[in-house]
């Protein structure tokens, strides 16, 4: 299927952890397995192939080329690792096509136009990508046989926004106040529709993933907020900030990946996880946008801060956090780095690579670390 070199063989600070440890994904559970994982070009979707890879799954990719220059796939070689398809998951022929070759036993669906601001400038192309081109996914699916567990990713902003500060479960009632949240929320309707009318009746167990805000190394994505600091403190310039007081559920990327395939173990063996799973951080965690700089800024060693201008039309909710309990429960999930520890371990990586630091080996130094690590910290 894909290509298969050995997992990171290359790195020798790669060490296998021997034992399975609760809330992270059995090796030999995914070791030899046909995974299509769409989006792998993009920041989450390049960390979770570096861990699949270690892993041992016979992987390929399904997205476009990179478009953001740097950006983790290219610095991290991962085109070494992964072979990858491209096919724009607008064009539904080359979806039904990609799929139908590759015979994935397990699918995860990453590839999205994830960006709030670009949703506000470009709304038709991010509810095609969103939206229709799940829709076009779910439809390959329904037409290939092989697959058996399939997690879509969506966003935490795909909930009915409150004036309060309300925690969403996720019986919480869908909605998006703007087009990122409203195509995520299309995309859970439509993932809910295929998995009763067609995918479910043929043994397929699906599930959705809703995360909360992720930062970790690699990422160079405009208007968020780990990427603005570095950019402008590397360059001794000042951040933009335009909201110091939003509240948001941080954490690293590997705490949702981790998330992600522990459910699609559990999907092979039950299909009752086949509903919608939140992964984020005990809401008591949540923090505001200056807390999450002023770690930063100690981190860094140095940094200015000012108010940016707000665009117009360019709505955010103030307040965002979601609760857990199920995935806690059920699958064993939590979050093993603090705030401070995912802040510091993020500015860490960019300072590295500023200096020259190989992309790879610090996410694999970052993924042994995770691993090692244990649950429920401050």
């Amino acid at each position: 299927m894909g290509r298969r070199p050995s997992p990171l063989a290359d790195l020798a600070v790669v060490a296998m952890v021997s034992s399975v440890s609760i809330g992270l994904p059995d090796r030999k559970r995914w070791n030899g397995r046909r995974v299509l994982l769409t989006g792998n070009t993009g920041f989450k979707g390049s960390w979770l192939t570096i861990w699949l890879n270690r892993l041992g799954a016979d992987l390929l990719g399904l997205a476009q080329p990179p478009s953001l220059t740097p950006n983790l796939f290219d610095d991290a070689r991962l085109g070494e690792l992964i072979e990858t398809r491209l096919v724009d998951l607008r064009d539904r022929d080359a979806v039904i096509d990609a799929v139908s070759a590759a015979k994935p036993e397990i699918v995860l669906h990453l590839a999205a136009q994830s960006l709030v601001g670009r949703a506000f400038a470009q709304p038709i192309e991010t509810f095609d990508v969103n939206t229709t081109g799940t829709l076009n996914l779910l439809e390959a699916i329904r037409q290939t046989g092989s697959v058996r567990v399939v997690v879509v990713v969506t966003s935490d902003k795909v909930y009915r926004e409150s004036s309060g500060r309300e925690v969403f479960t996720e019986e919480s009632p869908l909605g998006g106040a703007e087009p990122y949240g409203a195509s995520k929320a299309a995309a859970e309707l439509v993932t809910s529709a295929y998995r009763d009318a067609f995918l479910a009746p043929k043994g397929v167990a699906i599930a959705t993933a809703r995360a909360g805000n992720v930062i970790g190394g690699g990422d160079w994505a405009e208007n968020r907020l780990l990427p603005d600091i570095v950019r402008a403190w590397s360059r001794d310039r000042p951040l933009l900030v335009r909201n110091p007081s939003a509240v948001r559920p941080w954490q690293h990327v590997l705490e949702p990946l981790a998330g992600y395939l522990v459910l699609a173990e559990r999907l092979l063996d039950d299909p009752t996880f086949a509903t919608a799973w939140n992964f984020g951080p005990d809401p008591r965690s949540t923090a505001e946008v200056r807390q999450v700089i002023e770690i930063a800024r100690e981190a860094f060693g140095r940094g200015t801060v000012e108010l940016g201008p707000v665009a117009d039309g360019y709505h955010e909710a103030a307040f965002l956090a979601v609760e857990s309990g199920r995935a806690q429960t059920r699958l064993g999930f939590e979050n093993r780095w603090g705030l401070r520890e995912a802040v510091e371990r993020t500015i860490a990586w960019y300072k590295n690579q500023l200096t020259g630091a190989d992309a790879r080996i610090m996410c694999a130094t970052d993924l042994d670390a995770y691993e090692r690590a244990g649950g429920s910290p401050p």
